[in-house]
């Protein structure tokens, strides 16, 4: 019999509507968490988030986003055509997030997902599957392509999820995101709502 959550999962990756409201239960420990697009009042709250996980886990501070310029700007940065971000709200405190966006100075057609942290009260929970597979999901209705993604040797727990979601190994990177730091790149083609309908 199908778990409660592997049926939040499924339902989750096929809901249309931007704001989803889900209701969790794991280990029986039940919590609610929304997944939204980031609002103006969140650009605080996911930078400081984003900087935290790098001090944590002592990653490095330069090459990598917590370097980024627009870090305390992610809802204006993120209202560009084929861009959007999403926040994990619990408990009325931001968890997590992440992003996609057009890869710079990538081919056409292909994103990127940007910026995908959990505070440590939001892992280990499976909501990170969600909140890919939303990404995805909505990479494929922009009609890209390709996802590409960047990330840390030493974050193995996020290479796992990537892994588990459609992401294979490249020998080198694409683009020119910045990120020298970020040794680690992934990609995974997609499929268009058009083409998994026909």
């Amino acid at each position: 019999m199908q778990s409660f959550k592997q049926e939040v999962v499924k339902r989750l990756s096929l809901c249309p509507f931007a704001t989803l409201l889900c209701t969790f239960a794991s280990c029986n420990l039940n919590m609610e968490y929304i997944i939204r697009p980031i609002a103006p009042e969140d650009n605080a709250a996911i930078a400081q988030l984003i900087r935290n996980v790098f001090i944590e886990l002592r990653a490095p501070t330069t090459g990598t986003a917590y370097a980024d310029p627009i870090l305390d700007t992610l809802y204006e940065v993120y209202q560009g055509n084929g861009s959007v971000y999403y926040v994990i709200e619990m408990d009325g405190a931001i968890v997590g997030g992440a992003g996609i966006a057009p890869l710079d100075g990538g081919p056409a057609g292909v994103c990127e997902l940007q910026k995908m942290y959990f505070a440590p009260q939001a892992r280990g929970l499976g909501i990170g599957s969600v909140l890919i597979q939303k990404c995805l999901d909505t990479a494929a209705g922009f009609g890209y392509s390709q996802c590409y993604l960047e990330t840390l040797t030493d974050m193995q727990a996020a290479q796992r999820l990537y892994v588990k979601s459609g992401f294979a190994y490249l020998d080198a990177p694409l683009g020119s995101t910045g990120h020298s730091s970020c040794p680690v790149w992934m990609i995974k083609e997609l499929v268009s709502s058009t083409t998994s309908q026909d």
